[in-house]
């Protein structure tokens, strides 16, 4: 079908699917046309907390809104509940968004919820987004890649559901074969990764910065050193969520920091 705001085909929301597309970082101008065009055609939207109030305000008036919000160490929607939700609704003829920040399938348990929907054979689709790890550090001008400095980047999720980090990670072949670390959702463990990046070779003083509320009007960057950046992090008392690079191309933001240039 095509889009009276966009003169490209766009796909038809049929009833009883549903569509999980990522919202983005934060920033709506980074909303996709895709996304967009689910939310004004959305019978349901169900949305977590990473999800800006500018964005779900996007929906059409007429939409159920249905916040799901997951958030690590407070109460949170159980997993589950959400996919019977999705699937409830699907099974009653709406046309149901699930609207995730970042992208669904990036530390967004969309493979998880789409699992879900294939064992109640409810027909979906699936619409990426800007994920933090890219979105973020480029509004802090900061390249996930440069060919200067590195050929391979590494995404980790901070956290584990009990709020530790991962036990199965590799810190030895982690710190030796990815030059540039990005984790998401690391504050609370930064000091324990990194203990174990310098304990697997990483030196003292690698570039790390620390991007909180990325994209977002109220965006705050702290620039530190490995050896330092625990300590650094509580001092600077950053709002949630954050984002933390590590590796060289953290210590081009001083020249490429296009958002505040100093």
């Amino acid at each position: 079908m095509m889009n009276k705001d966009f003169d490209i085909p766009l796909p038809t929301f049929e009833p009883g699917w549903v569509w999980l597309a990522g919202a983005g970082p934060g920033d709506p101008t980074l909303l996709t046309i895709g996304a967009y065009h689910g939310l004004k055609n959305a019978d349901v939207v169900v949305y977590d907390a990473l999800v800006e109030d500018e964005i779900v305000k996007l929906a059409s008036p007429e939409a159920t809104l249905e916040y799901a919000g997951k958030r690590g160490g407070r109460p949170s929607t159980q997993q589950q509940d959400i996919s019977t939700k999705l699937i409830r609704y699907a099974k009653a003829g709406k046309r149901v968004l699930r609207l995730k920040g970042g992208d669904p399938f990036v530390f967004g348990r969309g493979g998880d919820e789409c699992l879900a929907l294939v064992e109640a054979n409810i027909p979906f689709r699936v619409i990426p987004g800007i994920t933090a790890g890219v979105g973020g550090p480029a509004y802090a001008g900061i390249p996930v890649t440069h060919r200067e400095h590195n050929r391979a980047v590494t995404f980790i999720t901070g956290h584990t559901a009990s709020d530790d980090i991962p036990d199965d990670i590799n810190w030895p072949a982690l710190s030796q074969g990815s030059p540039v670390l990005i984790f998401y959702m690391a504050a609370r463990n930064l000091k324990m990764i990194a203990d174990q990046l310098m304990a697997a070779g990483r030196a003292k003083t690698e570039p790390v910065v620390v991007i909180s509320r990325a994209t977002l009007p109220d965006q705050a960057v702290l620039e530190t050193r490995l050896t330092t950046c625990a300590e650094d992090l509580i001092n600077a008392k950053l709002k949630t969520p954050t984002l933390i690079v590590v590796g060289p191309v953290a210590g081009l933001r001083d020249k490429l920091n296009w958002l505040n240039p100093r």
